[in-house]
């Protein structure tokens, strides 16, 4: 006869943290899915005809210099406010943010609530990351990461058929309504089921470390840098994927709904065997920071070469489907393994806050490089044909990934505690 001994209180934290992590995996879905909508409602139909490739670059600059803003202080923010609000706070304003689109009737108006909806997404990655930090022990910690991140990937498969289901069915107004009810749901629920596990809420209570000391900090400088150039390819590929398949092969919403999850499916792919490799060479006695930088160098290289490939091996959708899922994949498993970076060297009262600062790096590049493919596109597509013009930007993109990629490699050196950050907690806290 089987007894069924009471759940201790270690093995019913085992199951909450998956519940937890849950939370920030469908946050990181209906991120994307505010993200996506506007790009995919522009591809057809009655806003492409408002909004052409130039302002659709401009408007998209919009939202990355709000993300690049609100990096800047987001991070700090949740460090000071905890996890709970922090989060609870990102969503309610992006979710606002995203339902105001629906009344937009030109591209300023568009550009304004993009710059308001990149104010409130910024948070959602310091916050992600520090919750991981709160349930997860590092050796787990980038499987957890990839997780989480893989809803940015599942948003981006959900985001085209959804998106085209609604808009072609209910209008575009429609749409962006649908979706900011979901924001809210997701408030309700993470409002009144989350909590900080006993070990961290009872681990002293440190003061964030100021933005100047971090700055300072090799480790977060590099990190920046390197993110100006890496994330800016992700942001392409979700971004334009709809308008590349409408401008160079033709195809209608529908058709780009059904197909233009490919990539994002096989990206998703990424976040979790990204994570999985790093832990599996971890447990088979890699150092965990020669683990993380062999993963980083592995996939890093398979999506900037699958990108520089691009204009030579791409003869049909089908094939550029492919460059694009293979660029997606290398991207989202190497950036499953650098939302770990923070966790293996700074303490616990900065995780969130240095991700906040490197991402600015992000939104610093998304702004200036979304406007520039608006740019290229508008002007080389005006003098050679769209095929020339994307294929040009593939190619930059992909010679920017091996930059970004070089940093993180050559320049960012050892992932170990940061010595001096870790003093500068232990000196405050005998301080305070």
């Amino acid at each position: 006869m089987r007894i069924n001994l009471p759940d201790t209180p270690e093995k019913k934290l085992s199951r909450m943290r998956w519940v937890m992590i849950s939370f920030a995996f469908v946050a990181t879905v209906l991120n994307y899915l505010h993200r996506l909508s506007f790009n995919y409602l522009t591809a057809k139909g009655p806003l492409h005809d408002m909004i052409p490739d130039d302002a659709f670059g401009y408007i998209s600059t919009a939202f990355f210099v709000a993300y690049m803003i609100s990096n800047a202080f987001s991070g700090f923010v949740i460090d000071r406010l905890g996890t709970k609000l922090g989060y609870s706070i990102c969503m309610a304003f992006w979710t606002t943010a995203g339902l105001l689109h629906a009344v937009a009737m030109a591209p300023f108006h568009f550009g304004i609530f993009r710059f308001l909806l990149g104010i409130g997404e910024a948070g959602n990655w310091p916050a992600a990351i520090k919750l991981s930090g709160e349930w997860f022990p590092p050796e787990e910690r980038s499987t957890a990461t990839g997780i989480f991140n893989s809803g940015a990937a599942v948003g981006a498969i959900v985001a085209p058929p959804l998106i085209a289901w609604l808009g072609t069915s209910f209008g575009w107004q429609t749409t962006f309504v649908v979706i900011g009810a979901l924001g809210y749901l997701w408030l309700v629920a993470f409002w009144f089921t989350y909590y900080t596990p006993e070990k961290a809420a009872n681990a002293p209570k440190l003061k964030p470390i100021p933005p100047l000391k971090l700055l300072k900090s090799r480790f977060v400088l590099s990190l920046t840098l390197s993110k100006v150039f890496m994330d800016p390819v992700w942001y392409f590929i979700t971004f334009w994927i709809g308008r590349y398949l409408a401008d160079v092969h033709g195809w209608n919403l529908a058709t780009i709904g059904i197909f233009a999850t490919i990539p994002f499916i096989v990206a998703d792919l990424g976040n979790i065997l990204g994570g999985l490799f790093t832990q599996f060479i971890i447990k088979k006695g890699m150092p965990i920071p020669k683990a993380r930088k062999l993963a980083v160098g592995i996939f890093g290289s398979l999506m900037a070469l699958s990108l520089i490939s691009g204009p030579f091996v791409i003869v049909s959708p089908a094939s550029a489907l492919v460059v694009l899922a293979i660029a997606g994949f290398g991207y989202a498993a190497y950036t499953a393994n650098t939302m770990a970076f923070p966790g293996d060297v700074v303490p616990s009262n900065a995780t969130a806050s240095v991700w906040g600062v490197a991402s600015v790096g992000a939104g610093l590049g998304g702004s200036l490089f979304q406007a520039l493919s608006g740019i290229t596109v508008k002007n080389l597509s005006d003098a050679h044909g769209y095929s020339v013009a994307y294929n040009s930007v593939f190619f930059g993109y992909g010679i920017m990934a091996i930059i970004g990629l070089s940093i993180v490699l050559f320049v960012m050196g050892p992932l170990v505690q940061d010595k001096e950050l870790n003093q500068y907690t232990e000196d405050s806290q005998k301080n305070s």
